[in-house]
């Protein structure tokens, strides 16, 4: 049995062995103005990510400055020259020198989310609640960090 997804493939090749001039004077500009929209595509995914890299994004422990259901505090610098729309993350943690992720991971996994626009050139500050960690860590001996960075930028 021929899978239905090969059925227009399968016409457009029919077509084209019968009427070859047609079919092709068709085919030609959908194929170029698909591709084109591909390319432009794969454009704005490597630009959005690029601006995401020159995010500056600070993680750290603190009991200090933070309330104790909230001891995470972080720091988004905008370095960009354009506003941040929207920013999702998720937080992991490292022992010092490790590379093994210790924040549980699943369905249950937090997302943390920048809550307004960000203006280029500015700074942003919060404490946030620690994720899930996996049992016998200690949160204050930890290293965080930001991870699964998605956000849009505004033109």
């Amino acid at each position: 049995m021929i899978p239905p997804v090969l059925f227009p493939l399968f016409t457009w090749l029919a077509l084209l062995i019968r009427y070859p001039k047609r079919t092709l004077a068709i085919a030609v500009p959908v194929f170029t103005g698909i591709l084109g929209i591909a390319i432009w595509v794969q454009w704005q995914e490597k630009s959005n990510e690029h601006l995401l890299n020159q995010l500056s994004i600070e993680l750290a422990y603190s009991t200090t400055i933070c309330p104790i259901d909230r001891p995470l505090a972080i720091t988004v610098d905008n370095t960009t020259e354009r506003r941040l729309r929207e920013l999702s993350w998720q937080v992991a943690a490292y022992l010092p020198g490790e590379r093994v992720n210790l924040a549980r991971s699943g369905f249950d996994e937090t997302s943390y989310m920048l809550p307004n626009v960000l203006p280029a050139k500015q700074s942003w500050q919060h404490c946030l609640p620690l994720p899930n960690l996996r049992a016998g860590y200690r949160a204050s001996t930890l290293e965080y960090s930001a991870q699964d960075l998605k956000g849009k930028f505004e033109r």
